[in-house]
C-alpha cells in the first residue's frame, strides 16, 4: 500500500491538516520521481553491468513510450511500476528539470488529492 496507506492513516487523525498531509505526500513522492530521473541521467552508462536494476528491454519499452507520448507522459509518473520507468527514461533522454518537476508534481498532487477526497467522502 505504501505512501497511500500512510497518508490515509494520518488523514484519519482530525487534528492534522489535510492540506499539510497532501503537500508533504505530493512533495515527497515528487522527490522520489526526481531520484529516478537522476538515476536515468547519470547511471545509464552502467546499463550493461550485471548489477544494473533495469533490463535493456524494459528501458527500451519505456523509452519508446516516452518518445511516443512526449513530456505529457510525465503527468503519469504516479502510476505504479510504469511511473518509475517514465521518470527514469526522462532522465536518460535528458529532459530539462524545469519541465520534469512541474509535470511530475501536478500528476502526483492530483493523485493524492483524489485519494484524500475519496477518504473524506467515505469517512465523514
Amino acid at each position: 500500500m505504501g505512501s497511500e496507506g500512510i497518508l490515509l492513516y494520518y488523514a484519519s487523525d482530525a487534528s492534522l491538516s489535510i492540506f499539510l498531509l497532501w503537500s508533504l505526500a505530493s512533495l515527497g513522492n515528487t522527490l522520489g520521481g526526481l531520484t529516478n530521473w537522476l538515476l536515468g541521467r547519470y547511471l545509464i552508462r552502467f546499463e550493461g553491468a550485471k548489477w544494473f536494476p533495469i533490463s535493456a528491454t524494459s528501458r527500451q519499452k519505456a523509452e519508446h513510450f516516452f518518445n511516443r507520448y512526449g513530456m505529457v507522459s510525465l503527468l503519469f509518473t504516479w502510476l505504479p511500476i510504469v511511473g518509475d520507468g517514465i521518470a527514469l527514461v526522462s532522465g536518460v533522454l535528458r529532459t530539462p528539470i524545469w519541465y520534469f518537476l512541474p509535470l511530475v508534481l501536478i500528476g502526483k498532487a492530483a493523485r493524492y488529492a483524489l485519494i484524500l477526497l475519496g477518504h473524506h467522502l467515505l469517512f465523514t
